[in-house]
């Protein structure tokens, strides 16, 4: 099966220092058509004005990974961590039994724009921990490169849960499959351009839920950048 989550349709919340659009409820913006799906719970597209940003609050049991568009994302937790995060870096943060951080603009006069990705853990109570890793465009050009899994390897960062987070830059005649096992969910964010999944058009912002599907079919790309997530039901 597969489901269509429109850009346009996203919940949408602005601040004035922070344009935000929610794919899944958030906040003050609830639909019960789009309570996250499988443990993938929160993918907010985030967009904050220069010098400003999130003060410092709270998380448990959710690990918390970011995604930088452009621009610079500065984070500071009670770990200890700090740092600037830039195009191409993804930050892992498991919240585990507590752990409070900020995430600001770090530009003066620079806008920032991320991913804010929440995933459901499939253990609790753990020590929080911090993770961050580079990975360039072209690491991702032409290839689903996996960025976040359970066990870290191909040199990912390590998210406590049963899923697989892949990037890909597409363009042009590539086409790549991924193939689903069974009783796994798939889940493609299309950060920009324009691209076909499984014969479904997307263009920037837009999503798909993929249920009951063996292989996941991308093609007829246009500058694509996307998220591709392998999760458990």
């Amino acid at each position: 099966m597969l489901q269509i989550r429109k850009s346009n349709e996203r919940g949408v919340a602005d601040h004035g220092w922070l344009n935000s659009h929610h794919t899944f409820s958030f906040g003050h913006y609830y639909d019960p058509e789009h309570v996250g799906f499988g443990p993938l719970q929160v993918i907010n597209e985030d967009r904050v004005t220069p010098g400003m940003g999130f003060g410092t609050h709270g998380h448990s049991d959710m690990e918390i990974i970011s995604y930088v568009l452009d621009g610079a994302l500065e984070h500071k937790d009670s770990m200890g961590t700090g740092s600037v995060l830039h195009y191409g870096d993804v930050q892992r943060m498991s919240a585990g039994n507590g752990v409070r951080h900020s995430e600001f603009n770090h530009s003066k006069t620079e806008p920032v724009h991320f991913l804010q990705i929440w995933i459901q853990p499939n253990v609790k109570g753990i020590p929080p921990s911090y993770e961050e890793k580079n990975f360039t465009p072209e690491q991702k050009q032409g290839q689903l490169r996996l960025i976040a899994s359970s066990d870290g390897r191909d040199n990912s960062v390590l998210i406590h849960q049963d899923a697989s987070i892949f990037a890909s830059i597409l363009n042009g005649d590539a086409k790549l499959e991924h193939t689903l096992a069974a009783k796994r969910l798939g889940y493609v964010h299309l950060i920009r351009g324009q691209l076909t999944v499984n014969g479904k058009q997307l263009s920037g912002g837009d999503a798909i839920k993929i249920s009951a599907e063996s292989l996941i079919t991308f093609e007829k790309a246009e500058a694509a950048e996307f998220l591709l997530f392998d999760l458990p039901y």
